[in-house]
């Protein structure tokens, strides 16, 4: 995994992101690499808030992974701060290389570090090869997730 640097994603940054996001069957029905000023306006408002941290994997100068990590205080399980993780993405030419496991082992390790007693994520019910890799990480299947399109 050698020269691997994960850092806080930044706007020269946003087309590489946007691509891998937009690279699979359902990221291609949501995401529009050719008009990028959506991703640039929502990438300042999340460097804006200490709670996000959208960050890209970059190996030799080439952003290789992204996800996002946000950090949500709570009241619930006696006041627990709790993470999510969402928009993991690696690139299709480093998929099987270690970084995703890599990269959810940084937001777990940064989720500890900010003081949250749970780390959440969901996945597509169609990715189930994303299902075994997050259950291989320690994660478990215990809840389901609704969805509400405004």
């Amino acid at each position: 995994m050698g020269d691997l640097e994960i850092r806080p994603a930044v706007a020269d940054d946003v087309p590489a992101i946007v691509a891998m996001l937009a690279d699979d069957p359902l990221g291609a029905q949501r995401e529009s690499p050719d008009d990028l000023s959506p991703y640039l306006a929502a990438l300042e408002r999340l460097t804006g808030d200490p709670n996000q941290h959208l960050v890209v994997a970059v190996r030799e100068g080439r952003v290789v992974g992204t996800l996002q990590l946000t950090i949500i205080p709570g009241l619930s399980r006696k006041g627990a701060t709790r993470s999510i993780i969402e928009g993991v993405r690696v690139h299709v030419d480093e998929r099987g290389s270690g970084l995703g496991t890599r990269f959810i082992e940084w937001a777990v390790d940064l989720s500890r570090r900010e003081g949250c007693r749970l780390v959440q994520l969901t996945s597509d019910v169609t990715r189930t090869d994303a299902h075994r890799f997050y259950e291989r990480l320690g994660f478990t299947a215990s809840h389901v997730g609704f969805k509400l399109q405004l």
